[in-house]
């Protein structure tokens, strides 16, 4: 069995062990920021091609202490590199440090590509050649105060880009970020889901995927997966498993999804976004201001990344916007299940109604909270008070 070690934004842990356990992972453990699992390559390869939440999947090679740099060097360098992957493949070395005494990680970073290169010239009498844009294997390191562990990323590119997200925005959401709001919303497919400030359409995006069971490392190219450069690659099984998920995949049919912003800029993107994915005439888009549209079902889940002073607007537009946005929530949307998105916490303050839950989350590195507003029949009594 080997080990491995999952990394995802942070607040999703929970939902990211649940995608381990379903592709087969045992012994699912997590820490912030991430989870790690017992498993097979085909665990390896599940994960890679189900995980909504996962952002890369890595593949621990040794564990070890340390106290200097050379130590580090040995650990890298006593890894027999050549039967993890050919001398052709193109490397890049990543260090990830927490509490670490070493001075600097460029130097470190250095000193594990010394080690594999070296190892491979004693091995094989050439070295691997180094590609910091475009590499074909990515070595990560992890070192805490007095541990250091070396992986080999099955996953290459950050799983999150799904690979048809032709048109983007300025403050774009990223991928498993999306899908795991979705999750901890409750929302199922089926039940209509509403994005009113849609960008370049990440949530709906997500929803329609989820409801065609379709697999998000499906849209990838062949050769973008870290795993396919590996000597250990098992072409048979990734097809096999790849022909299993497709087959899963159900008809497409008009959904109970609909996406508004008011900026029509940007239901253009989402529009193209959605044709991009194959995913066009699934999804009901207009130009709308989410302070005047009407609900588009009598009950629902509303999800929305709304704006927030890191993106853009000043404070005291936002102070002013927030309680119409409340106002706007309490008259059109009774009986909706609404979940916003901010790093503003004043947003629950301001905007007058009743938070039911205050989830942490991150996106990316601004710390943010997702809050629940269930609108309820009469809910002004649910408002606070100014």
């Amino acid at each position: 069995m080997n080990h491995y070690f999952a990394t995802s934004p942070r607040g999703l842990e929970g939902l990211l062990a649940e995608d381990l356990a379903a592709a087969g992972g045992s012994s699912v453990k997590t820490v912030p920021g991430g989870a790690s699992c017992q498993g097979t390559l085909e665990t390896a390869y599940r994960i890679n091609l189900q995980s909504r939440i996962a952002t890369r999947l890595l593949w621990r090679q040794a564990l070890g202490s340390y106290r200097n740099e050379a130590e580090i060097y040995r650990l890298a360098y006593d890894i027999d590199w050549s039967r993890l992957f050919s001398v052709d493949r193109s490397i890049r070395v990543y260090v990830t440090a927490i509490r670490s005494p070493l001075k600097s990680i460029e130097f470190i970073t250095l000193k594990v590509k010394d080690a594999v290169c070296d190892r491979f010239r004693a091995d094989t009498g050439r070295r691997p050649s180094v590609n910091t844009k475009h590499p074909e294997v990515r070595i990560h390191l992890f070192i805490t105060d007095q541990q250091a562990t070396l992986y080999l990323d099955t996953s290459g590119e950050p799983l999150y880009l799904r690979g048809h997200k032709l048109a983007k925005v300025g403050a774009p959401l990223k991928e498993n970020l999306a899908a795991g709001i979705l999750r901890l919303s409750g929302w199922q497919p089926g039940t209509p889901l509403l994005d009113p400030m849609c960008g370049s359409g990440t949530f709906l995006l997500e929803a329609a995927q989820m409801a065609l069971d379709d697999a998000p490392g499906l849209s990838r190219e062949p050769g973008d997966f870290g795993f396919e450069h590996l000597k250990s690659f098992d072409a048979g099984l990734w097809r096999t498993l790849q022909r299993e998920a497709a087959e899963r995949r159900r008809e497409a049919t008009v959904l109970p999804l609909f996406g508004s912003d008011i900026d029509g800029d940007a239901v253009a993107r989402t529009r193209q976004n959605l044709a991009g994915a194959g995913l066009d005439g699934l999804v009901t888009l207009e130009k709308a201001d989410l302070l005047t549209r009407a609900a588009p079902a009598s009950a629902g889940v509303m999800v929305a990344n709304p704006p927030y002073g890191e993106r853009l607007g000043s404070e005291e537009e936002l102070a002013a916007f927030y309680p119409e946005l409340g106002n706007a929530l309490k008259q059109r949307f009774a009986g909706w299940s609404c979940w916003l998105l901010s790093a503003d916490t004043r947003l629950p303050k301001l905007i007058r109604l009743q938070t039911s839950r205050k989830i942490p989350l991150y996106n990316g590195p601004l710390e943010c909270r997702l809050y629940n507003i269930e609108i309820v029949a009469g809910g002004h009594r649910r408002e606070r008070a100014p």
